[in-house]
């Protein structure tokens, strides 16, 4: 029985961030929104309550039953959560002539086993616009700041279980001791062994896809991505050769990837068809330079090709997935207690004619949980911290019409470019990068000739999570380096630039 953590999600945009920290200390947890019912099972050991965009006054703002909770199990407030428990149990919140956002210095006004091994003032991290500024008869303050009175409290209540309240978010990497508290609440307040490890996480799955699939077979589109390369080996793990993987060659794919990739699954032992698709694609894409139509007919090509080669085998009755928790958790609107589930298929949507059903072993994991799986079961480090790799490939890093020819030259430039970041120690210092050919031919002179060539721009940026991103402050001697061994090596580019643009407001994809 794996210990769990349960998170109520009242809709803030840390809430995945709690949830890496609960896993971070080896405890399994799981995300739900705020007014689903809460099963009391043996293996639920708390619930914490995350924070919000609303105000715990608003009229509409989402509430649920503390006390009921709290009968139940150990309960930890962050933010809303905290206003929302200090209000049920008859404190008083209200907007703050100051809202507080930002970094902030905590100090200890009372030790318990929340903040056990906090220092006496430590830097938190603050986001709200209410204070709670009455506690309920039975609550203590038990940490403080300079702007105000309770930024930390415990609640005794009669025929409840621990209860304790934070107004700052411990989750964010800000917070310097907010890891410790989490650790606290789970170690020492809910008494978690902390036994969820990837080795456990492998041996329960790997039992479980066996009582799920049993002696049937499972088809699977894998990417040579980290994601459907782990599910794949997990379930391969659980029914062996019963797994038939199909990785497609669209034509857009790096230099010699298609290659070393069928070279990985051998080693792996995994029972992986290698397609050559390649013209299939550069006809759909003929003509198209809208990148939303490229896409499509990237998409829709793949659909056709992995149905195409579904069908030449018999017997199939699972689809495997390498779907991961943050493309299943159901978020909540910020506009009321509607949910939106976000939608996922590593494959673009596959026809509904398959009538297969779905396996997905990694559906509760986060990306970097994954990897420390991946790692366990023994697959490449090389392939398991790649760079993210845009489906659509370089299709998307190739301005305009796509064409055999142009593929080849980004091909190499690209090449180049990455062996040269790993060459010098560099790939792993930032989160994404890649070459994109661009739509622009401008003079050059080699030699005693003029030429006439294209344009290769070089993108890295650096991130956490892709959402937001920074560029890459590559040395001038690596990038000039490089962009000397394109232009003297690449026949048909003559000129490379840098792109210096951040997210916001650029993207990190050109299309």
């Amino acid at each position: 029985m794996t210990e769990k953590i349960l998170i109520l999600d009242f809709g803030s945009q840390y809430t995945q961030l709690i949830a890496r920290a609960v896993r971070e200390a080896n405890v399994y947890c799981e995300i739900v929104p705020y007014h689903k019912t809460i099963e009391y099972s043996a293996d639920l050991k708390g619930v914490i309550l995350s924070g919000s965009p609303f105000s715990v006054n608003d009229e509409k703002a989402p509430e649920v039953n503390l006390k009921e909770i709290a009968a139940q199990r150990n309960v930890l407030g962050i933010c809303y959560g905290a206003q929302l428990t200090s209000k049920q149990f008859g404190g008083r919140v209200e907007r703050s002539e100051k809202r507080e956002y930002g970094r902030a210095q905590l100090k200890i006004a009372s030790t318990n086993n929340l903040l056990d091994g906090v220092p006496a003032t430590s830097q938190v991290w603050m986001s709200h616009g209410d204070s709670i500024l009455e506690l309920p008869q039975h609550a203590k303050v038990t940490a403080v700041t300079d702007s105000i009175p309770v930024a930390a409290f415990e609640l005794n209540e009669a025929g409840c279980n621990n209860i304790h309240g934070l107004q700052f978010h411990p989750e964010v990497y800000h917070s310097s001791y907010g890891k410790q508290i989490i650790q606290n609440f789970l170690y020492k307040i809910c008494g978690c062994k902390g036994d969820w490890t990837p080795a456990h996480f492998i041996s329960d799955t790997v039992a479980a896809l066996k009582e799920q699939i049993g002696d049937k077979k499972v088809v699977m589109a894998l990417s040579g991505g980290v994601d459907s390369t782990v599910a794949a080996t997990l379930i391969h793990k659980a029914i062996g050769k019963n797994l038939f993987g199909i990785f497609v060659d669209n034509g857009v794919l790096r230099k010699d990837e298609f290659e070393s990739v069928l070279k990985t699954y051998d080693q792996l032992a995994l029972n992986v068809k290698g397609v050559d698709a390649k013209k299939r694609f550069y006809d759909a894409l003929h003509g198209l330079t809208n990148p939303e139509e490229k896409r499509k007919a990237i998409g829709k090509t793949f659909i056709d090709v992995f149905d195409h080669e579904a069908h030449q085998l018999k017997d199939i009755s699972f689809l495997g997935q390498g779907t991961i928790y943050p493309d299943v958790i159901e978020s909540v609107s910020v506009h009321g207690p509607s949910v939106t589930i976000k939608s996922h298929h590593n494959v673009g949507g596959l026809p509904e004619t398959m009538k297969l059903s779905l396996v997905e072993p990694l559906r509760f994991l986060f990306k970097d949980e994954v990897r420390k799986v991946g790692l366990e079961l023994g697959i490449p480090h090389e392939l398991l911290f790649r760079h993210p790799f845009p489906g659509p490939g370089l299709a998307i890093r190739i301005l305009g019409e796509i064409t055999a020819e142009k593929v080849r030259l980004l091909q190499e430039a690209d090449k180049i470019y990455i062996d040269g970041l790993k060459e010098h120690q560099l790939y792993d210092e930032v989160w994404q990068a890649g070459a994109i050919l661009l739509p622009v031919k401008s003079v050059g002179v080699m030699g005693d000739e003029r030429t006439y060539e294209f344009t290769v721009a070089l993108r890295a940026v650096t991130s956490v999570d892709g959402m937001t991103a920074d560029w890459a402050h590559l040395p001038y001697d690596f990038l000039g380096k490089i962009s000397n061994e394109i232009i003297n090596r690449v026949r048909g580019i003559n000129r490379v630039v840098y792109d210096i643009s951040s997210k916001p407001p650029a993207t990190i994809e050109w299309e």
